[in-house]
């Protein structure tokens, strides 16, 4: 009988665990840091902070509390548009077609 009760804890810490998981997917926040970002498009933070610095989405810096160092910030409204349009044209590329 234990072996069976062992196997429903098992089981039943699984489901709390992904259902945990599913709730933070779902959660909607006004801003995003760039990891989380990443992780809901799955792509590299790296790549969302350099779409940032390069323009190719609208994003803003906020004080990391780090010093003088500041962190990029996503809006969801943002989030929602990359989802659903994709990036922004690239700018550089815009600029050296004029």
């Amino acid at each position: 009988m234990t072996t069976s009760n062992d196997e429903l804890l098992t089981r039943l810490t699984k489901i709390e665990t992904l259902l945990a998981s599913l709730v933070e997917q779902r959660t909607v926040k006004e801003w995003y840091s760039t990891a989380e970002v990443a992780t809901r498009l799955g792509k590299a933070e790296f790549t969302v902070r350099e779409w940032c610095r390069l323009g190719r989405v609208h994003a803003e810096k906020k004080k990391a509390g780090r010093g003088v160092a500041s962190e990029w910030i996503v809006s969801h409204a943002e989030l929602t548009r990359i989802r659903n349009e994709g990036l922004l044209p690239d700018p550089s590329a815009v600029r050296s077609r004029v």
